[in-house]
């Protein structure tokens, strides 16, 4: 009886958590303090500029999201457990196959710390045939400052790096080619 309970009053927090985030309730990411890129203050609600981040991929090289500044990027939060992550990945790389010559990167965020083995990334990258890049968030960091709570998680940002969709779930090729083709 207290499990239930303690599981209604965390699906509850959840709930909230996610209308709060829903509404777009400024974050200390996003308030008059944070540093500004012209005049598009850093955030994560659309129409900021995403925070930069730093990352190692599986070969063990520092990745950063302004790397592909320039590029249409988009950053998709992930983890090899998550069923609708499974769902989504080959839509990710036949999208990726389809448009990263024409300056569409996908960056793949593995959320290594919700994995019950770190070894297995490389293994699901290997049986989906993934070709973009994929980096490991090891500490949480990165799912922390775009306050990931739904998985997957994916980030669209135009060639300035500003955020201009964000979806929570799992999308597909139709979605991401509609999505992309209404930002520069």
């Amino acid at each position: 009886m207290k499990k239930s309970i303690f599981a209604i009053i965390m699906l509850l927090g959840l709930v909230l958590y996610g209308v709060y985030d829903y509404y777009g309730k400024k974050t200390s990411e996003s308030s008059p303090a944070t540093e500004e890129a012209g005049n598009i203050q850093r955030g994560i609600q659309k129409g900021q500029k995403a925070p930069d981040f730093e990352l190692k991929d599986l070969q063990g090289q520092t990745v950063k999201l302004s790397d592909f500044q320039g590029k249409k990027v988009m950053i998709n939060f992930w983890a090899t457990w998550c069923p609708p992550c499974r769902v989504e990945m080959p839509h990710m790389q036949k999208f990726y196959a389809d448009y990263n010559k024409q300056g569409v990167v996908i960056l793949a965020v593995n959320l290594t710390p919700t994995e019950e083995n770190a070894d297995s990334v490389p293994a699901f990258v290997k049986d989906y045939g993934l070709t973009f890049p994929v980096v490991l968030d090891e500490e949480g960091t990165t799912m922390q400052t775009y306050q990931v709570v739904a998985y997957p998680t994916t980030y669209l940002l135009d060639s300035n790096g500003v955020i201009r969709e964000k979806f929570q779930g799992a999308i597909n090729y139709d979605m991401m080619k509609q999505a992309v083709s209404k930002i520069k």
